[in-house]
């Protein structure tokens, strides 16, 4: 409903052409790739691959356009890892929509386009204090699996991955992997 509205409201533009949607990530990667549009509007939280994950697998695929991603979520975390995966435009969705279509144009024209508050708090919070394998562990670990399936999933030890657990729960300021995996999702990390 929402995606429909948005098409609905950009197609009122005169300058604007909606040329496909998609109701996954992994519809928008084929229509991205087949359409090639200027400029490619996606979910952070669509089903399947993130709208994080298809602006990189976008990317890695030789598509040429440009891509804004929306979000509900303020998560300065999320910015970084949306201009990470080569989006240059990064908007919450209770923006009002004239500021997506400005969005949209000023992305098409090369230029980037972030949230002011959200690129604020991102400055302000840092980058994650968890290494690369921390945030993989940690990531695993959300499902509340045992550490025996976490290790098993991961080709990691037993050992090894209390000990990366560990280390993010007392990074965070977490009291279990609960806490830590819910600080890490909330400021966008996960």
């Amino acid at each position: 409903m929402v995606r429909q509205a948005l098409v609905a409201l950009l197609e009122l533009e005169p300058d604007i052409e909606v040329v496909a949607q998609a109701g996954n990530g992994t519809e928008a990667i084929a229509m991205g790739r087949k359409y090639q549009p200027d400029v490619a509007v996606l979910d952070i939280e669509m089903p399947g691959p993130s709208g994080i994950e298809v602006a990189s697998q976008l990317a890695k695929s030789g598509f040429s356009g440009k891509v804004v991603i929306v979000t509900t979520f303020d998560r300065p975390g999320y910015l970084r890892a949306a201009m990470s995966a080569g989006a240059s435009g990064f908007l919450l969705k209770d923006a009002p929509a004239a500021d997506l279509a400005t969005a949209i144009r000023q992305v098409a024209a090369g230029q980037r386009v972030v949230d002011p508050s959200l690129a604020a708090a991102a400055l302000a919070q840092g980058e994650s204090p968890l290494t690369d394998r921390e945030t993989e562990v940690l990531a695993a670990a959300a499902g509340h699996d045992a550490i025996a399936d976490i290790a098993a999933r991961l080709y990691l030890s037993n050992g090894t991955v209390r000990n990366h657990l560990s280390s993010a729960i007392q990074k965070l300021g977490a009291r279990n992997r609960a806490e830590a995996v819910e600080i890490a999702e909330r400021k966008g990390w996960l």
